[in-house]
């Protein structure tokens, strides 16, 4: 959370903008930490945890701006990323959501950054391993375009028209619900556009622990999102009902074999003397596993692989 606020707080100096995060009843001591380094952040602490969904509704029920972002607490922008979004935006007619590329934090492309909607039978296959239809491959990574489907991490679109679709579907506690918003928005007949020229990190995997629990819920939500928006079938709903239950498994058994492989070198990026920009920039270019010291900190963070939980790492 200290890392992302710094980046965000770089990310804005050069705008009118505030900063809202909200706390859905958090165990450790980031309500402390925020009001102790950044005062001037509107901090919302809920008495409980009421998901992903709601938690955003609810910080943006309090925003005043002409645009709001929705960006997670594991994500890292550059000083440049909003000024570079926002006039894309002011000059692009019937616009919807925009999204950027985002990265993990070993510098590899989340190719989630940008999506088709999800029919049933394209879920289907991509659960047992076929994901040719679920991602957007028809612009390449680094180019901007329409797209269909863009990820909760980072969604930049204006205040109206998050208030005009009714923001996140509560009904979805956390996954899925940026796929609902972003199905709705094309609906209405506006464009969501993938600007691939924009790159941010996120730490995927840190601000949720990856259990089995948590991957069941992912694709009990896919189940609410079929139900909403596509004519019951029953063929699919079976087909449907058993990828959800097989699928956590296997995907968990996946990412443990993944796990045991990384044998990578260490990279350290100091913001004492590097732009997040750079940080960034490096990410790509260089090869290891990387932490990244946030400017005045006693300590590093980053991930030790693809899949694994963030580490914090106390500096003496």
């Amino acid at each position: 959370m200290e890392l992302c606020l710094k980046s965000v707080e770089a990310a804005v100096t050069n705008i009118d903008a505030e900063i809202i995060v909200v706390d859905n009843n958090s165990s450790d001591n980031s309500c402390q930490m925020i009001k102790d380094l950044f005062p001037e952040v509107v901090l919302i602490e809920n008495k409980e945890n009421t998901g992903f969904s709601r938690g955003n509704n609810i910080g943006t029920s309090h925003a005043t701006g002409e645009y709001i972002c929705i960006l997670n607490p594991d994500t890292v922008v550059a000083e440049d990323t909003f000024i570079n979004l926002l006039r894309i935006a002011d000059n692009t007619k019937e616009l919807g959501i925009i999204g950027c590329r985002l990265i993990d934090g070993n510098g590899k492309y989340l190719p989630e950054s940008k999506r088709n909607v999800p029919t049933p039978l394209i879920s289907f296959k991509k659960m047992f391993g076929n994901s040719n239809l679920y991602y957007a491959n028809h612009i390449n990574e680094n180019k901007v375009g329409e797209v269909d489907i863009l990820v909760g991490a980072f969604m930049l679109m204006k205040s109206s028209l998050y208030k005009e679709t009714s923001g996140f579907d509560e009904d979805y506690f956390m996954y899925g619900e940026d796929i609902d918003l972003s199905y709705k928005v094309i609906k209405k007949g506006l464009k969501n556009l993938y600007v691939g020229t924009e790159t941010i990190i996120h730490f995927k995997g840190e601000s949720t622990p990856k259990d089995i629990f948590y991957r069941k819920r992912f694709y009990d939500a896919m189940k609410i999102f079929y139900r909403k928006h596509f004519k019951k079938n029953l063929v699919l709903d079976v087909m449907i009902s058993i990828g959800t239950k097989a699928f956590p498994l296997l995907e968990k058994i996946r990412t443990s074999s993944k796990d045991k492989d990384i044998t990578e070198e260490e990279i350290v990026f100091n913001n004492n003397t590097m732009s997040f920009k750079e940080i960034i920039k490096s990410f790509e270019s260089h090869q290891g596993t990387f932490k990244i010291r946030p400017k005045n900190s006693n300590f590093i963070i980053g991930s030790s692989g693809p899949g694994l939980k963030g580490e914090v790492r106390e500096l003496s």
